[in-house]
């Protein structure tokens, strides 16, 4: 009897517990793989690397790793103004960050700079009030509850933010 191996079913079950790696969807695995390990960790101990003074002005924006010819670069978000508190601390943030994993991880920093300030147009504010679509409004109207009424009014006023 002849198995076919290019059917999209799987032949093989797995009994008892599975590995947190097989779990994943194939989109998240390719992106874990795409930024690696570095990226995570530069995330998660940003505020160790850096100091706490840079850590209020920058973040990691994204870790581009090249081939082993090429350059690792790491993106860094400043905010505007603080360009030359970071520009001036660059070896400093290399330096640190090698010896955090214990060899040459990054070569080579990229600042790009934001501004922090949100500026809020008065016509956002005069609609804040009414977010919801006009035929939600009126199934919330109906509500007879006033707190859960205040509730799915406030639920609509974050959807709108995001």
């Amino acid at each position: 009897m002849q198995f076919k191996n290019n059917t999209k079913q799987r032949n093989v079950s797995i009994q008892g517990l599975r590995s947190f790696k097989d779990t994943l969807p194939k989109n998240v695995k390719r992106i874990i793989n795409k930024k690696g390990h570095i990226y995570s960790e530069t995330l998660s101990n940003w505020k160790y690397i850096v100091g706490v003074e840079l850590f209020k002005c920058c973040y990691p924006k994204t870790f581009q790793s090249s081939n082993k010819s090429g350059v690792n670069t790491l993106v860094i978000m400043v905010k505007r103004g603080h360009e030359v508190d970071i520009e001036y601390s660059k070896k400093d943030i290399l330096n640190k960050m090698n010896t955090y994993f214990g060899y040459s991880v990054v070569k080579k920093l990229k600042f790009i700079s934001f501004d922090d300030e949100r500026k809020v147009s008065p016509k956002l504010e005069i609609h804040q009030k009414n977010v919801t679509i006009k035929r939600y409004e009126d199934k919330i109207i109906d509500i007879k509850n006033e707190k859960i009424k205040q509730s799915l009014i406030e639920l609509t006023k974050v959807f709108k933010k995001k």
